[in-house]
């Protein structure tokens, strides 16, 4: 079976060492999964005032989480969190009351840095938040990548073996993930 997979970079950013990893995971990825971006840059600051009048663009939003089967979450660490435009995103997916299309979603965290301790802290945060959401989230392996210059170049190939093979496990790990939860959920 095949599965869709939205994912969802949380930097702005189109030179964004995170949009690299993206790159690098679709091509990692086993061929169960179909990895497409879903943009959150246009979303308009979410406010409760616009639950009666839906923008377009969080609609159009929120229909890309509806028609994945699974999100990756590709997040950067910005002030020990998740940035701003991450989180403004979740909540138009969560937004109004009752239209939560988060909901028994099963998804991924990952991210890089430069930083040696890279995204622990933002993806413990999302996972916080995730959890609220009741979005499934895998839990082992944890993938908090150090980017070093040269780890993936600009095709989206990674140059370090030894991470290539962890990011391969880690993508195989999430494909049991979505298999686990879509089997539960279509019973």
């Amino acid at each position: 079976m095949t599965y869709t997979v939205g994912y969802i970079v949380g930097s702005l950013s189109q030179k964004s060492i995170n949009r690299k990893l993206a790159l690098a995971l679709t091509r990692l990825a086993p061929p169960e999964l179909h990895l497409t971006e879903i943009p959150i840059g246009e979303l308009p600051l979410y406010s409760h005032d616009h639950d009666h009048d839906y923008p377009a663009v969080a609609q159009e939003f929120k229909d890309a989480i509806k028609a994945s089967d699974a999100l990756l979450f590709i997040t950067p660490e910005y002030n020990r969190s998740i940035p701003g435009a991450l989180k403004n995103a979740i909540d138009w997916a969560t937004r109004p009351y009752g239209a939560n299309v988060l909901n028994g979603k099963p998804s991924a965290i990952i991210g890089t840095s430069p930083g040696p301790i890279s995204t622990a802290v933002a993806q413990q945060h999302l996972k916080t938040i995730l959890s609220f959401t009741n979005a499934p989230v895998l839990g082992q392996p944890e993938a908090y990548i150090h980017f070093t210059k040269g780890l993936i170049d600009d095709e989206g190939a990674i140059q370090v073996p030894a991470t290539a093979e962890f990011l391969t496990g880690y993508m195989r790990a999430f494909t049991e993930h979505i298999r686990r939860h879509h089997d539960i959920s279509h019973l």
